[in-house]
């Protein structure tokens, strides 16, 4: 009997993958890494030097670390000279510092001390490290008892030195609550030692936490470290409902005493506030107020309030915007008379998880005795309808720690400005805003730090890596202001020849949408036309690209990309995963349907309780737009979403079944009915679904009427209609939108004979950003497209 021939293991394929797709996976996972490799700047800090017209910055620089599945951490030195107005050198330290381990730095006012936060694991205690000029100056060790790992997340993170430089407050959890302990007896009321091996810990009541990517965190809690003598105290007098962050020092009194400005988020914000903590994550429609309380290392050992509501010397904290809905980002001015702050009063009274964003001032009293009832200005009001070409309104992620002109009432901001972000100049006196970076430029612009009254960006657009410009502004004899922006070369934002390459063969432009649904139950700003950004793979441009298409009838194929939220925007910065994309041959179109941030309140507040209708039908109008140009061929279309991009890319393809060959879902919202019950945000779906007045009636026990309007609004209720191939890639952690509503979505497909892949990541939460993550989900997508759209 003749053996059979043996395979040998070069022709057996890898994992089960046909040798042809493993081959696009090998030269696709090459190209992929060229852009995952590219460091980008997280941060910068500049500070004054001894030598006129010189001063040194501090970048903050992260680059990914596929092998080790995280983000290294590293920092950048640079000496700045200006022999002229219109000249600036940076003469760069010749290679980076990697801070392995550390959490954050937060260089001091003077930029003389640097601090070091690195929180470790397994309850060991969180360090502190204090450096000077050259040396470890302290080491400061703080265990578990005293409180948990510092935020670090952007949100609740606040880490602010004070004025002398000899204190620092921060937010951390609150220490571990103590748990119950049994014995072979039962339950012992003495408890017992960490490491009693004759009993052992119960779980003890369930708490709250804040939702996604705060599921394993303690509540959120002020603390003020002295680096004189180490020592660490817990700041008192603030109420336990309360969640706290983005600390600041306020300016110091005459007294000596020290107050502390913070952020504080009650835990009763459910229905009729309860005590039920909704997610906060991108979530912006959370209520906050602003707070003051005196330092511990000024706090007697009781509080006292006086009889007239004002705060004395040693009060309980203050709430220093009561009444007032929203208030974040508090700064103050050079001189210490004004707090100016962020609010997204919008978005609280609303229910959109994000809205167009107002900034107010209060007067900061000089004898520091502070009234819970404060004059409120507003200095930028909420913008409904913007004119054509004119300021949208505020739309902002972040306020520099010192974003002040030397005159003393300039704030130098970032915000998004329809499809662009931009730099902006506000006079918080005047209440005049003005777009400082170029008008012509449909770049995206980010302000990283100022010297002095120059400011250092960082710009970069879909087909751009990001590249630094330091901008100086002259003053004409007709007092009108000009700014003017120089390259600065930067050793960390070089990219590789290769990218450099197959950018080049890249143009993108901004494309205005015009509505197809006018109808009158929508105001004004509802019926202007959005934005859609055309990324194109070629070297012509996109009018020639129509001329060719129109003669020879050829045209590459389009991936149409779509943001979630809805509250957020597609904007014209760089993405190392859409450049990716693009240089595989395709062309994208980023729809900034209605909805979107950055077009005035009015467009924005069209959408709650039209999703699945006004949305959808914006992306297909963007899509026969051009189409209708000759930019896109009717047969060449994928689509590509996460989160809402998710929902309307399942929606697409069931309810226009025949105008995509192939899409793919990161985390989607597929069906509102099941969601509302397990995310981590059930008025989303209410305020989404139903409009504004779905806060009113949000419930944890929606009626069968709620679920039965959640159902039709949902992709689900068109599973029936799909057709085309659908990625799914889930992170099972996710708290946002359970991998129950994709998972779901993904077996009603299989059951019905539909080509469907299923990815699931299983530590990652809704973003699916762990860097090994985020690198097979875009390897996945590239080869999945290719298989089927070419």
């Amino acid at each position: 009997m003749q053996a059979p021939d043996s395979v040998s293991a070069k022709e057996m394929p890898p994992n089960g993958i046909d040798p042809t797709t493993a081959e696009e996976y090998t030269s696709q996972s090459k190209l992929l890494q060229e852009f995952v490799n590219l460091p980008i700047i997280d941060k910068a800090w500049i500070f004054k030097s001894d030598t006129a017209n010189t001063s040194w910055a501090m970048f903050l620089v992260r680059q990914v670390d596929l092998l080790a599945n995280k983000k290294r951490t590293m920092t950048l030195s640079s000496r700045i000279s200006k022999a002229s107005k219109d000249s600036v050198d940076f003469q760069w330290s010749t290679f980076p510092v990697e801070m392995s381990g550390a959490a954050t730095v937060v260089p001091s006012p003077s930029g003389s001390r640097l601090l070091v936060v690195r929180n470790k694991e397994n309850d060991s205690p969180t360090v502190l490290e204090i450096w000077g000029s050259a040396l470890l100056e302290k080491e400061i060790h703080i265990p578990q008892s005293v409180h948990g790992s510092i935020y670090t997340d952007g949100w609740f993170e606040g880490i602010s030195w004070n004025h002398d430089e000899s204190m620092i407050a921060y937010v951390a959890e609150e220490p571990p609550r103590a748990k119950p302990v049994f014995d072979y007896l039962g339950f012992k009321k003495e408890g017992s030692a960490e490491k009693d091996c004759n009993s052992w810990k119960g779980q003890g009541d369930w708490e709250e936490d804040w939702g996604e990517t705060y599921s394993k965190k303690r509540k959120p809690s002020l603390f003020v470290v002295s680096i004189n003598s180490g020592e660490v105290r817990a700041v008192k007098g603030i109420p336990c409902s309360l969640s706290v962050g983005q600390v600041v020092w306020a300016p110091p009194s005459k007294g000596g005493d020290s107050l502390l400005v913070f952020v504080g988020w009650s835990a009763e914000n459910g229905l009729q506030n309860s005590p039920r903590k909704l997610g906060i994550k991108y979530c912006y429609n959370r209520p906050c107020s602003l707070y003051a309380i005196v330092d511990p290392f000024h706090q007697p050992s009781t509080n006292k309030v006086s009889h007239e509501g004002e705060m004395d010397d040693h009060a309980t904290a203050v709430n220093l915007t009561h009444g007032f809905s929203s208030a974040f980002f508090p700064r103050f001015s050079p001189d210490g008379k004004y707090l100016v702050f962020l609010s997204a009063k919008s978005a609280v009274e609303s229910g959109a998880h994000a809205a167009t964003e107002s900034l107010h001032r209060i007067e900061w009293s000089a004898d520091r005795k502070l009234h819970q009832s404060v004059n409120i200005v507003h200095v930028v009001p909420v913008v409904m309808c913007p004119e054509d070409g004119c300021f949208p309104g505020l739309y902002q992620s972040n306020i520099l720690s010192n974003p002040w002109l030397s005159d003393g009432c300039t704030m130098i901001v970032s915000s998004v400005w329809c499809s662009t972000q931009v730099i902006l100049s506000v006079n918080i006196f005047s209440c005049k805003v003005s777009r400082i970076s170029p008008n012509e430029s449909n770049y995206s612009w980010d302000v990283l730090a100022l010297d002095g009254d120059d400011i250092l960006s960082v710009y970069s657009s879909p087909v751009d890596p990001p590249q630094i410009k330091y901008g100086y502004h002259t003053q004409q004899v007709d007092q009108l202001i000009t700014w003017n922006w120089l390259d600065v070369s930067s050793p960390t934002l070089k990219y590789s020849d290769k990218v450099r390459s197959l950018l080049s063969f890249h143009k993108f432009s901004l494309l205005k949408i015009p509505v197809s649904d006018l109808s009158e139950e929508l105001p004004k700003g509802a019926h202007k036309p959005f934005e859609a950004i055309f990324i194109q793979h070629s070297d012509s441009t996109p009018e020639e690209t129509c001329k060719k298409s129109k003669v020879d009838g050829v045209c590459t194929p389009l991936v149409l990309i779509l943001h979630g939220g809805p509250h957020s925007v597609s904007l014209t910065s760089y993405s190392k995963s859409l450049a990716f994309l693009s240089t595989l041959g395709y062309n994208l179109l980023l729809v900034n349907y209605r909805g979107s941030l950055g077009f005035g309140e009015e467009a924005l507040q069209s959408l709650p309780g039209r999703i699945g209708c006004q949305d959808v039908g914006d992306v297909l109008a963007a899509l026969d737009y051009v189409i209708d140009k000759g930019l896109a061929s009717a047969s060449k279309v994928a689509v590509l979403g996460g989160s809402h991009g998710g929902f309307l890319t399942t929606h697409l393809v069931g309810q226009a079944p025949d105008r995509f060959v192939v899409a793919a879902a990161r985390n989607p919202v597929c069906n509102l009915s099941l969601m509302v019950g397990t995310t981590d945000i059930p008025d989303w779906c209410y305020t989404e679904a139903c409009g504004k007045e779905g806060k009113n009636f949000f419930s944890e026990a929606p009626s069968a009427e709620q679920l039965s309007l959640f159902y039709k609004k949902s992709p689900i209720s068109h599973v029936l209609k799909v057709k085309v191939p659908i990625l799914f890639l889930l992170g099972a952690q996710d708290l946002r939108v359970p991998m129950s509503n994709g998972l779901q979505y993904a077996r009603a497909l299989r059951e019905k004979g539909v080509d469907v892949k299923l990815l699931v990541f299983p530590e990652d939460v809704h973003g699916i950003d762990r860097p090994q993550s985020d690198f097979e989900s875009f390897l996945n997508i590239g080869v999945w497209f290719k298989k089927h759209l070419n």
